[in-house]
């Protein structure tokens, strides 16, 4: 039998390793918190770094991130996972019909009660596809079916320099004033920086080589792509800090920006909880049932961004729905894997 250790030492120190495990897992949003803070209240002073080219070129630098980005996401899918639930279309169909159909909608109506600016935002997060990397993690995290997941993020994504453009021009047509919103320009634009790079990574992983180290790596290529993500969000930043020093713009209060959180997790628990109800009414198996209620109420950080910025309205909704999105997923995910009969 093992000896007590001496009085005061029956019990390690568990605050380090643990805040060193949370730095771990949270990196990325602390990382986020900051870049905000940077570009917002250096806004004057980075402005340059907005208007870079990529050396050589005429390419915008923020149109080659996400370019990168999106191949970066897109490199670690296996197609096999999509043919596989593509044998049972309904599920995956039935995600992408809440994601692109009844969110927009719903959201549409809640963007009346917010600041014009804000409300602009929403609309742009509300219209962009399903996350390229988190909803199929956290829907493997629940017990479902990540298949489906992978099959609702690469639909949409793929649809997305059609169906982004047709909802932003029906829903901010008369409010956003952008030479970009035009859906010749938005379809350009995203089928050659998301549409593109993604068909251009799933080619390459068919040289098998190729295609087992980006399945090797995938976490050193997510990394990677979120170092991209947060280049992004300065960008955003600094756009958003040069409209905030506006003197001919009315500021932001504490309550917009209260009124926008709390409408961004209304909408993604809402369709979450509605795409879960859907699928049971649909009778799908329980794990189908959890991969429709994830793919079919989270939205990509990258595309959203990339939309906010050329449209020129705020970035804070679609940073604050990615944040939400992760902390209200954890805690239900969780619940669901707590509830899983299989887990016990």
């Amino acid at each position: 039998m093992r000896p007590p250790l001496p009085c005061g030492q029956n019990h390690q120190p568990a605050s380090v390793p643990s805040m060193k495990q949370l730095f771990i897992q949270r990196w990325f949003l602390i990382a986020l918190v900051a870049v905000l803070a940077i570009g917002s209240l250096f806004a004057q002073q980075l402005q340059p770094l907005t208007s870079l080219d990529l050396p050589g070129t005429s390419m915008p630098l923020r149109s080659a991130i996400v370019a990168v980005v999106l191949f970066l996401m897109a490199f670690p899918l296996e197609a096999s996972a999509m043919w596989q639930a593509m044998r049972r279309p309904w599920p995956p169909l039935l995600a992408v019909g809440v994601t692109f159909g009844l969110l927009p909608l719903f959201a549409w109506g809640i963007s009346f009660g917010l600041n014009a600016e804000l409300g602009g935002g929403l609309l742009v997060a509300a219209a962009t596809p399903c996350t390229l990397a988190s909803a199929a993690v956290w829907t493997r995290r629940a017990g479902g079916n990540d298949a489906v997941a992978i099959l609702v993020t690469i639909i949409t994504n793929l649809l997305c320099f059609i169906v982004t453009p047709l909802w932003l021009l029906a829903m901010t047509g008369e409010n956003v004033s952008s030479p970009d919103l035009s859906l010749r320009k938005m379809s350009m634009n995203l089928g050659l920086l998301v549409v593109l790079p993604m068909l251009a990574a799933q080619f390459l992983r068919q040289y098998k080589p190729l295609g087992i180290w980006a399945t090797r790596e995938k976490h050193m290529l997510g990394v990677l792509a979120q170092c991209g993500l947060l280049t992004m969000v300065m960008f955003g930043a600094i756009q958003s800090g040069i409209g905030l020093s506006d003197p001919t713009q009315s500021p932001l209060s504490a309550l917009d920006l209260l009124a926008m959180l709390a409408a961004v997790c209304l909408v993604h628990t809402v369709m979450l909880w509605v795409g879960l109800l859907l699928a049971k009414l649909a009778q799908f198996s329980r794990e189908d049932q959890i991969a429709v209620a994830f793919a079919g109420s989270q939205k990509t950080l990258m595309v959203g961004l990339l939309m906010a910025i050329s449209l020129k309205v705020s970035i804070l909704p679609m940073v604050a729905y990615h944040i939400s999105q992760l902390f209200i997923d954890t805690l239900i995910a969780d619940r669901f894997r707590a509830n899983d009969p299989g887990s016990r």
